[in-house]
């Protein structure tokens, strides 16, 4: 049976346009990094970002790690190649959904740019409020918006 015939009755399966893929997007708080690791596999992180156009970003923010030398930095100074992903789960999978977008990363160094995307993180999570993000924010130029779903936006 292929992806296409899962949906049932009053469903749909299958690729979404990029339109509703960016949609949907711009609706999650938070989603998965993916970058790719040296020899030993792709690096998945949790990552709260924002988006303007087809760009992404987020901040290395002050919640405790094992170390400042960030093995997703490592990864995108290597291969700027990245994705992220968001996705929606319910017991009821007619309302399940993923997007990922696919782009290309790299650490803002221009300081007023910096602050500028500090500023749209600090306006959308309000925890940033309370301690703003001090470490290197990355932005992403999406290449490609895809996704899947079970129902159209508005079911």
């Amino acid at each position: 049976m292929s992806g296409s015939q899962l949906g049932g009755e009053g469903g749909y399966v299958g690729a979404m346009e990029q339109r509703e893929a960016r949609e949907r997007f711009l609706r999650a708080r938070a989603g998965v990094l993916g970058t790719g690791g040296s020899d030993d596999g792709p690096h998945l992180v949790p990552i709260v970002f924002v988006v303007e156009g087809d760009v992404i970003a987020f901040a290395v923010d002050h919640k405790p790690k094992r170390t400042k030398d960030l093995r997703r930095l490592r990864n995108i100074a290597r291969d700027d190649r990245v994705c992220v992903l968001v996705d929606h789960y319910e017991e009821d999978w007619t309302r399940l959904w993923w997007v990922r977008a696919d782009g290309r990363a790299g650490v803002v160094e221009d300081a007023g740019v910096q602050e500028e995307w500090i500023g749209r993180l600090v306006e959308r999570y309000e925890q940033y409020r309370e301690q703003r993000p001090e470490g290197p924010v990355v932005a992403i130029s999406v290449e490609r918006w895809r996704g899947w779903s079970y129902q159209a936006l508005d079911e």
